[in-house]
């Protein structure tokens, strides 16, 4: 997929894992996030998770990304997935980042969450975090990305509807408008 910007912004590729995180009462675990080099700019809600490292498969940076994240230390076994795929483009105010994203669900033993092993970067954009319900999700007229997580947490417990194949998206605070052309 080529990129063109009508901004001068630089553009990055990642390969990422995301988590469903849900407890016991179906709720799942959304991080709001924030561009803070754009002044007024929405925020909008995220899954957990991130990039993969080099050398390391997406699972282990699954695992790695939940404990990071919310101190949740998860063992490998507890991940369900693939759930689904997708490429998503996010540009933000300084950058524009093509990210090739797997999903996974987790079951999460509890509600406390320890977000102190977020990175510099995530410290800096991170605003908060909240449990939802899946009436939440397809209510809110908030951001919520990646568009359409309701009916992904509905499958997360269905392997037989596994991989999804979620269409190619972007989800951005300063449009590349790519895909409007």
């Amino acid at each position: 997929m080529s990129l063109e910007s009508e901004v001068d912004r630089p553009v990055t590729h990642r390969r990422t894992a995301r988590v469903l995180l849900i407890e016991p009462g179906g709720r799942v675990l959304l991080f709001e996030d924030s561009d803070p080099s754009a002044p007024g700019a929405p925020t909008f809600w995220i899954t957990p998770g991130g990039g993969v490292d080099p050398g390391e498969t997406l699972l282990a940076a699954a695992v790695r990304e939940v404990a990071e994240e919310t101190g949740l230390r998860l063992e490998p076994s507890a991940f369900r997935g693939p759930l689904a795929e997708r490429t998503v483009v996010h540009a933000y105010s300084d950058k524009v980042a093509v990210q090739s994203e797997t999903y996974f669900a987790a079951a999460a033993p509890g509600l406390e969450i320890d977000p102190a092993g977020l990175t510099e970067d995530e410290q800096l954009t991170v605003i908060g975090h909240r449990w939802w319900s899946l009436d939440e999700l397809r209510l809110t007229d908030r951001p919520v990305w990646p568009v359409g997580l309701a009916d992904l947490v509905a499958v997360a417990d269905a392997p037989a509807h596994w991989p999804v194949l979620l269409s190619v998206a972007e989800e951005s605070t300063v449009p590349t408008n790519h895909f409007a052309r």
